[in-house]
């Protein structure tokens, strides 16, 4: 299994920004794909965002597209999630997500595309 370990949540108002990081510990990140999934109260996971093993490629959910940003730093071990003009709808645990036979993102974010996650970091949008 992946050691995923996520921080960067807070609370910020609304149209603030947040930037959140995953880093792996116990192997080398570069190989795999690496996704973020959130969860509200009361709603399913959804997946966020997912970018590839070499960073040449990602995807969004439509409702981040345009504020969001997926990268990774493979020499740090980390994958990021810049999250800009935040919206209390972005409201969520986030986790961040990744699997020892994925190294290219699917076409769809789905949880059981993921056998390893981090424990989540809270981010709340409010006034």
């Amino acid at each position: 299994q992946l050691r995923l370990v996520e921080s960067g949540g807070g609370l910020v108002q609304p149209g603030g920004s947040l930037r959140l990081s995953c880093a792996a510990s116990g192997f080398t990140v570069n190989y795999y794909a690496i996704a973020w999934f959130r969860q509200a109260p009361g709603k399913e996971r959804e997946g966020v965002s997912c970018i590839t093993y070499s960073g040449g490629s990602t995807n969004y959910a439509d409702s981040v597209k345009g504020r969001f940003t997926i990268s990774r730093d493979n020499a740090k071990n980390t994958v990021y999630l810049q999250m800009n003009n935040l919206k209390p709808e972005d409201t969520a645990v986030y986790y961040c997500a990744g699997d020892f036979a994925r190294g290219i993102c699917p076409p769809a974010l789905s949880r059981v595309d993921f056998g390893s996650w981090g424990q989540g970091t809270q981010v709340t949008v409010s006034s």
